[in-house]
């Protein structure tokens, strides 16, 4: 029989985060082997009078062709993949990895034409500005041991985390959003990391279960120019398959002026890289606060770790179109710093008030977004 909570799952992505409406297109694109999920949301795509359509790609022959890859073939994949992606309404990608370093042996050079020419104007300049889209990872081994969790224990996580009461989360979301969207001024302070910036007529979003699944944050971007000071993240940040640690960043009127990681000289080349993408990738795209009370550690997914209760990411490259600083790369990575004590402490001010404190937030307008108070509204 069927896992039950596949089919919940499916239902949550079809009708809540895409919205599928009749007659409409829905990619449904599975990075990796599966089939329970895939099959769900088929159905699922259908019973809401939607045309499922299904493309299946696997990392290790991805790898492969990409080494030798010149410009042109790849310019002609993603001409022929954006042509397909502009005819989609709904879009669900769902990443299965039996092990997230298939990929960490491309060369730079091949991953930086991978980005530039196929990932950006596909994903970053066609599906993301113009179709309903959702992208979530699937429960496996490999995900599991990320996590450091038996398989079973993980998959019980995981449907606790994503098959969530999101529409109640997004009520919770409302007073901090609004806080955000008449803020103009942050500050952030703690043991490694010192910053300021504005977001003065930037705005926010609320991210609760429409585009990312697991989700739960509220994003805002700072204006381009005006990051200064310093942040050494103190969560893994995995990026093209590779994983970097301790990375620390240093600003000077909003642009990346050094950069440096723990580990070797290779992987401090390849994080220079990452910045050398473009002028946008040394430019902030993106401010966020994790808010989800079930995700309280890294495993080095992104998809998890951005969400972590008392964290927030501040992201090099591309800002988004509803929320946008004007900054425009083909990079875009969410790098989390949590909050908490254990992990050094760290405050947020906003226009002098202080709203958060090692991962807490202070103001009475903001106490529901607290982990407690939403795990009682949302179970």
């Amino acid at each position: 029989m069927a896992d039950i909570r596949y089919k919940e799952l499916a239902g949550l992505l079809v009708n809540y985060s895409m919205k599928v409406q009749p007659g409409e297109n829905a990619l449904i694109e599975v990075f990796g082997q599966e089939e329970a999920l895939t099959k769900e949301l088929i159905k699922a795509v259908y019973a809401a009078g939607g045309r499922p359509f299904v493309m299946v790609q696997n990392d290790r022959f991805r790898k492969l062709w990409l080494e030798q890859a010149d410009e042109q073939a790849v310019r002609l994949l993603a001409e022929r993949d954006r042509a397909f992606m502009r005819q989609m309404d709904c879009y669900c990608g769902l990443r299965l990895a039996e092990n997230k370093y298939d990929m960490a042996e491309l060369s730079d050079e091949a991953n930086e034409r991978f980005v530039q020419f196929y990932a950006a104007p596909v994903h970053m300049q066609t599906r993301v500005p113009h179709t309903k889209w959702v992208v979530l990872r699937y429960p496996n081994a490999a995900m599991a041991q990320e996590a450091h969790m038996s398989t079973d224990a993980f998959a019980d996580y995981y449907f606790r985390v994503c098959n969530f009461d999101y529409p109640a989360f997004s009520k919770a979301m409302d007073p901090l959003h609004q806080l955000l969207c008449r803020g103009e001024r942050v500050q952030i302070r703690g043991r490694d990391v010192e910053l300021s910036f504005s977001i003065k007529g930037m705005g926010a979003v609320k991210c609760d279960g429409e585009k990312n699944i697991p989700d739960g944050e509220v994003y805002t971007a700072p204006v381009k120019d005006s990051v200064e000071g310093y942040i050494t993240y103190n969560t893994p940040s995995p990026e093209n398959g590779k994983t970097y640690e301790r990375v620390h960043l240093r600003f000077e009127r909003g642009r990346i002026v050094e950069c440096s990681c723990a580990g070797g000289e290779e992987l401090q080349k390849s994080l220079a890289g990452i910045f050398d993408t473009d002028e946008g990738a040394r430019y902030i795209g993106e401010f966020a606060f994790g808010l989800h009370p079930i995700i309280t550690e890294p495993m080095g997914d992104t998809l998890f770790d951005e969400k972590i209760s008392g964290s927030f990411h501040f992201t090099p490259g591309n800002s988004y179109d509803d929320c946008d600083n004007g900054n425009k790369s083909a990079v875009h990575w969410d790098m989390v710093y949590i909050m908490r004590p254990e992990y050094g402490g760290c405050e947020i001010w906003l226009d002098g008030e202080l709203i958060q404190k090692d991962g807490v937030f202070v103001p009475d307008s903001l106490q529901g977004l607290n982990a407690g108070a939403l795990k009682k509204l949302c179970f």
